[in-house]
């Protein structure tokens, strides 16, 4: 719908700037301008739809880099997906997206489905029959026989397997290629978290598969070596990065440094119960992982956020307290709320259309009451939120003006 959105702080751009009294101007699912309410409302036309909020924060929609909208955050998720069908399992994805979008989560990407539900999910959200955020999907992920998340369906060996894999997902219109480049806590009787499932040569032959098809390459990988073998191979992204080895961390000093010449960005997948994530897995070796998060970012490696959102206790109705860890590693708010938004964009190939308030941008905005470039907490006082250009909340209808 047109509108004129308007609130007393409008977030202009990275660092925390912040406009008083600013607005911004939807016409066909696009802003077309922005800046202060005094100029934008005369260039406004007569009886557009307004919505005011003097009291609050206008910014660009939230993006979570990291959902999986096929699980249910429940305590055996992969059980709850593979005991539904098909039909059922679209209907809770169906539902689990627009929570992200009451949150204000106006761009998700998802990294791994089965059967292509997220991509039919995502251009039924797209053609307007569902509510829900832009959706990036991964479709089916790339893992070893037996391998983290076989139960998708992505079970390959050799690089025959591998090219064949990477051209089903680019025939059915997938956004971003994973790859399981190491093991995963969810599946059970799989290969251990820090050990790796694809050579580094197969881990190339990935990318350049994904390259030809013009599609990203996100590489779950928490060992160390396959670490490595995802950077060298020149992924777009690396979810969790946690630099697990068979008797501890081993942390590459090297490895970061060619992830920041890179340019890749790294999604710690930071889950919404991060604090009870350290309680369980233990305080100091929790402390040492999370430091290593904060040491690397000192050192220029550009993160994401996301929320690994369908494993057990990650929901999707609870991206703040995701962004709260970056507090935790020494990000100031303004840098969180960067991190979800203006280089989450540019990460995810929409720095272009997405992230920032600007004329040409897709209208992904949200309004919250409160400032959270003080404050991070107001992000969960969310007062509108607008999706390309539809509005899902508030359901009462706007001021004419």
């Amino acid at each position: 719908m047109d509108a004129l959105v308007s609130a007393g702080r409008m977030l202009t751009g990275p660092r925390g700037r912040l406009l008083p009294d600013g607005a911004v101007l939807v016409r066909g699912g696009v802003i077309t301008d922005a800046g202060p309410l005094a100029d934008v409302r005369t260039r406004a036309p007569d009886g557009i739809a307004r919505y005011d909020h003097p009291e609050g924060t206008l910014l660009p929609g939230l993006i979570d880099a990291h959902v999986h909208l096929a699980l249910d955050a429940g305590p055996d998720p992969v059980a709850a997906l593979r005991e539904a069908d098909d039909a059922t399992l679209r209907n809770g994805m169906a539902e689990r997206a627009a929570q992200l979008l009451r949150t204000g989560v106006t761009t998700a990407r998802d990294l791994g489905d089965r059967n292509g539900l997220a991509i039919r999910l995502r251009d039924d959200i797209a053609g307007g029959h569902l509510p829900g955020p832009r959706i990036l999907a991964a479709g089916t992920p790339l893992t070893g026989p037996g391998g983290h998340c076989w139960f998708l369906g992505g079970e390959v060996r050799g690089e025959r397997a591998i090219r064949g894999m990477v051209r089903r997902n680019a025939a059915q219109g997938v956004d971003v290629i994973k790859v399981m480049a190491t093991g995963g806590g969810i599946t059970r009787g799989g290969p251990p978290v820090w050990a790796s499932q694809f050579t580094p040569a197969e881990l190339c032959v990935v990318v350049e598969e994904a390259d030809r098809a013009g599609l990203p390459v996100a590489a779950h990988a928490h060992g160390a070596e396959g670490i490595a073998a995802a950077v060298a191979a020149g992924v777009a992204t690396i979810e969790h990065c946690t630099w697990m080895a068979r008797d501890g961390f081993d942390v590459r000093e090297d490895v970061v440094a060619e992830i920041v010449a890179k340019g890749i960005r790294v999604c710690p997948a930071a889950s919404p119960d991060w604090r009870g994530f350290a309680e369980r897995f233990g305080t100091e070796r929790a402390a040492e992982m999370f430091g290593r998060l904060g040491w690397m970012r000192e050192r220029g490696v550009r993160l994401i956020a996301g929320t690994d959102a369908g494993v057990s206790r990650a929901v999707f109705d609870d991206f703040v307290s995701s962004l709260e860890f970056f507090a935790h590693i020494g990000c100031t708010p303004a840098e969180i709320i960067d991190l979800a938004t203006t280089e989450a964009a540019r990460a995810l190939g929409l720095g272009g259309t997405t992230g920032r308030l600007e004329p040409g941008h897709r209208a992904d905005l949200l309004v919250v009451h409160g400032d959270p470039v003080r404050d991070l907490r107001a992000l969960r006082r969310v007062a509108l939120v607008m999706s390309g250009g539809r509005v899902h909340l508030p359901r009462i209808p706007p001021v004419s003006g």
